[in-house]
């Protein structure tokens, strides 16, 4: 089963989400608002981190982030 976390929806209604593939995989999946036509894409994370430093890529660095508050490192 596909695991999906949206993480960032624009104002003008684009959808970014973290998807985790049954083999285990993550992507983001991204859905242009229907002004935009639509579209789906998909993308691995570096890449989509390397576009830009756009509110969506913060999206995902602050939900990344989370991991590290909610799992503190056993030393």
């Amino acid at each position: 089963m596909k695991k999906a976390r949206k993480f960032y929806e624009s104002s003008s209604g684009d959808r970014w989400y973290l998807i985790r593939d049954p083999s285990g995989v993550l992507f983001i999946h991204h859905e242009a608002n229907v002004a935009s036509g639509g579209h789906v894409e998909h993308e691995d994370i570096a890449t989509f981190l390397g576009r830009g430093d756009g509110p969506e890529q913060q999206e995902l660095l602050r939900l990344i982030g989370t991991l590290v508050e909610e799992h503190p490192a056993h030393t």
